[in-house]
């Protein structure tokens, strides 16, 4: 369990200065943001020759039970979650991660995105049952049938974007978030070599640039962390103009950032992944935010899976990208007919 920020800590906090550098020293100070929460039990040693895997921003996870049925028919060996939290009262204080891990039978790695010190917006607010948050954490994590081998936080930017105030931040002034954009890594034995996954969610407050120089930090310590193996990285990229009606996609240069390293992107399926939901009720907020982007494994996509659930419910405002990877077994796929992303 990752250690809760106290409550002179919280003190300190309003009390600091809403700068890059105050946020980098806070930050330091903070346990729960430098260190990965690991629990859960996998239920086989090794992932299998194919790995059937999820990439899912779940909206806060409102709804981790039913989340994990909706994704249970689907024949996941690897879910990679973002936007999960973690002691907030708009989700009952829950450790969301946690349940979801426990109703699929895997292992789980939870890192912290933002420590939030209020309950979030008008439409989150009616979801509250306490005026507080046990540990106010929001952020990313991983799911494995199979153990971690080794898994590592990476930090995406450091400078307190959604915490300084001024020009060059998100103009968070009235409710200090602390923490940034990351990603969960994790390295997972298969049957054919290990393999590392990437769980990530880069900023939805800025220009291409900005998103661009995420991911360039995110490759970086990709290579650093599991230099030579194959890759996958699956989540919410936050892609294209926010401020309607151009949600166009094209424009971003992390695209050609990664192919230009030995990523390709067809292990993600065509569409827009955004609808309405009960947090974010905006009918004409049709997006495509959500990749899977692959290093050296031989794969294909599935159709998004809906978020809607059998009772007509919206469980997030993304729906989910599948996709199915089969390390060191070109083979397989071509007697499967499956077309391959290598």
């Amino acid at each position: 369990m990752l250690q809760p920020i106290s409550e002179a800590e919280r003190a300190a906090i309003l009390q600091t200065s809403r700068t890059g550098a105050a946020h980098r020293k806070l930050m330091a100070t903070l346990p729960a943001m430098n260190a990965l929460e690991l629990g859960g039990t996998a239920n086989r040693t090794t992932l299998p020759a194919r790995i059937g895997v999820a990439a899912w921003n779940v909206e806060r996870c409102l709804f981790p039970e039913e989340t994990a049925k909706h994704l249970a028919p689907h024949g996941l060996d690897v879910i990679l979650l973002s936007e999960v939290d973690n002691g907030m009262s708009r989700t009952g204080q829950r450790n969301t991660t946690a349940e979801m891990a426990s109703a699929l039978g895997c292992a789980y790695a939870f890192g912290v995105e933002f420590f939030e010190m209020d309950l979030g917006g008008p439409t989150e607010r009616a979801f509250c049952k306490d005026d507080f948050n046990a540990f106010g954490w929001h952020g990313n994590s991983i799911l494995s049938t199979a153990p971690f081998q080794a898994t590592q936080l990476i930090r995406l930017d450091q400078d307190g974007y959604w915490f300084c105030t001024g020009p060059g931040s998100a103009g968070n002034e009235e409710q200090p978030r602390v923490g940034g954009r990351m990603a969960v890594a994790a390295i997972i034995e298969s049957e054919a070599e290990p393999i590392c996954f990437v769980s990530t969610h880069l900023e939805s407050n800025s220009g291409h640039e900005f998103r661009h120089a995420q991911f360039t930090v995110l490759l970086d310590a990709i290579d650093a962390f599991a230099p030579g193996l194959p890759v996958l990285i699956g989540g919410d990229l936050n892609t294209g103009n926010h401020l309607p009606p151009d949600f166009d996609w094209r424009n971003e240069t992390l695209f050609a950032l990664a192919e230009a390293r030995g990523y390709r992107w067809d292990l993600t399926a065509e569409g827009t992944t955004t609808r309405p939901s009960l947090i974010t009720p905006h009918p004409g907020r049709k997006m495509k935010l959500d990749w899977f982007a692959s290093r050296r494994l031989p794969g294909s996509s599935r159709p998004t899976l809906s978020s809607v659930d059998a009772t007509g419910r919206p469980l997030s405002d993304h729906d989910c990208m599948l996709c199915d990877i089969a390390p060191g077994s070109i083979g397989w796929l071509k007697a499967q007919n499956i077309p391959m992303s290598a």
